[in-house]
């Protein structure tokens, strides 16, 4: 009986999980960072693997429930190693991530780099902070510490 509740738990965690992670193609990705139904947007682009990108989601996550004037949304870039979206979805519901979490399902690196931001070498993590309304963006290749995010949305200002 415990193994039949256990069983039913998992699926039910992975089906909520999966609401919340979404799997999107390079241009949807490019359209919602061109969104201007919000003045700042924040997107970082993270892996599972990626020590540095876990150790920074507590500041976007922070920056999500204290802003609700920016729109930060999350970007996995797991599926360019690992075709199956199930570890994402797994962690996102682990941690209980409040953001728009997005799974890029890209697999050539090589083309949606630049597509993104010319500066970004593909080095994780990475974070782009635009404001729709001037026109201004910061793109940061690095973790991030308390206290960067503010700074990065006030250079956009």
């Amino acid at each position: 009986m415990i193994k039949v509740h256990a069983i039913i738990f998992g699926i039910l965690l992975t089906l909520t999980a999966g609401a919340q992670a979404r799997i999107v193609k390079l241009p949807e990705l490019q359209k919602i960072m061109a969104d201007q139904s919000t003045e700042i947007r924040v997107v970082n682009f993270w892996a599972t693997w990626c020590g540095p990108c876990i150790k920074e989601l507590p500041l976007f996550e922070k920056l999500n429930r204290d802003r609700k004037e920016v729109a930060v949304t999350l970007v996995s870039i797991d599926m360019d190693l690992d075709p199956n979206p199930d570890k994402v979805h797994k962690f996102v519901a682990r941690k209980k991530l409040a953001s728009q979490v997005l799974i890029l399902n890209e697999d050539d690196p090589d083309y949606y780099i630049d597509q993104i931001d010319k500066e970004w070498s593909g080095a994780l993590p990475a974070t782009v902070v635009i404001n729709s309304k001037t026109g201004k963006r910061k793109f940061v290749e690095r973790e991030l510490h308390e206290g960067d995010l503010e700074k990065l949305i006030d250079e956009v200002q």
